[in-house]
């Protein structure tokens, strides 16, 4: 599969784009995926941290879509988007790879706690899709119109 530019009525594919989709909810995760397939890109998906950290060495994506609030895991490992975040830049194939937060924490200090933890964008839930595909699209150095 490859990703769209978009340039007005007609798309333009790029291809290699792949874009991983960090989040618990199995809702969300199909809902964005099905958002960025239509638009080309390919998705790999995580479910948790221990996923996420292993999707980035396996997979190498282009742009990481990142929750901030996981359940504890079974092994008791408290996994947050902000831990996840400190993970990937433990990671040197990860320290490039742009992270678009996406996340249902109200909390006004989140954004610019993501922020400063490393992340280019900040999308409260529920999201508006063509606002973060624009986002997507503009942080990979896709034109854009």
């Amino acid at each position: 599969m490859s990703t769209v530019l978009s340039t007005g009525s007609t798309t333009t594919p790029i291809p290699g784009k792949k874009i991983l989709v960090v989040d618990d909810n199995a809702v969300v995760i199909k809902t964005i995926c099905l958002k960025l397939q239509g638009a080309g890109f390919r998705v790999v998906t995580a479910m948790d941290g221990t996923e996420a950290v292993a999707a980035v060495r396996k997979e190498n994506p282009d742009l990481i879509l990142l929750d901030l609030s996981f359940p504890a895991e079974v092994t008791g490992v408290p996994w947050d988007g902000f831990r996840i975040m400190e993970w990937f830049g433990r990671l040197e194939s990860a320290k490039r790879i742009p992270i678009v937060v996406i996340t249902g924490n109200e909390d006004p200090k989140a954004r610019e706690r993501a922020t400063n933890a490393g992340a280019v964008a900040f999308f409260q839930k529920p999201i508006e899709h063509d606002d973060l595909l624009k986002i997507i699209r503009a942080t990979l150095g896709e034109k854009v119109s």
